[in-house]
Order: structure tokens, then sequence, then C-alpha cells
């Protein structure tokens, strides 16, 4: 299995920009596709971005596509989500998460890291 870690939340002002990483430990990294999610008070957990597991292969939610870019590291062991042109329904709490079969959807993911918190003010 793998353990994940992100790093990076803050408080921002709409229009910031942000890089989240997720740190990653256990079993080989490329064995996993990653995904972020985020998840907002009041709402349910949502697919925000994925990829590969070589990195080749990328996905986005519309709301947050060409405003974000995930990439990965394989020989760090480390996913990120750069964040530009950041809005207040942006504001949630953050999670990397990894799968060995692939998908966008929450149940496709076996492994999360404790999330990071992301506050953007208007």
């Amino acid at each position: 299995q793998v353990q994940l870690v992100e790093s990076g939340g803050g408080l921002l002002q709409a229009g910031d920009s942000l890089r989240l990483s997720c740190a990653a430990s256990g079993r080989t990294f490329s064995t996993y596709s990653m995904g972020w999610f985020r998840h907002a008070p009041g709402k349910e957990r949502e697919f925000v971005a994925r990829i590969s597991r070589s990195g080749i292969s990328t996905a986005y939610a519309n709301s947050v596509k060409e405003r974000f870019t995930i990439s990965r590291n394989n020989a760090k062991d480390m996913v990120y989500l750069q964040m530009n042109s950041l809005k207040p329904d942006d504001t949630a709490a953050y999670y990397c998460a990894a799968t060995e079969r692939g998908g966008a959807g929450v149940f496709d993911y076996d492994y999360w890291g404790q999330g990071t918190q992301v506050t953007v003010s208007s």
C-alpha cells in the first residue's frame, strides 16, 4: 500500500496562485495513478484532476480546466497541483489519492491523504 501526505494549503485572495504537494511512501509510486479531490462544507467530495502512472495523460474537472495543472515526479514520489486564478469557489479541503485501477470517481481510489485546506477570499 501507499501512504500520502499533502502540504501547501493556505489562506489566499481571489486571483492568487498556489501549488499543493503530495508526498508518497510505501509501494512503488509509479504503480499508481494519482488524483486530487476536494471537499467543501455542505458538498460532496469532488474530482479535481488525475494523472496517469507515467504522467503522460491528465484529466480535469470542467470547473478547474485551464486554471489547474496536475503533475508528478516519479523519481521523487511526488504529485503536485498547481492552482492559478483561484476563486472563492475553490475553497475546500484538498486530498491527494492513489489508485491501481485508474478512474475519476471517489470510489476508484483506495488510498487517501489527510487533506490540506485551501481558503480563497474575495
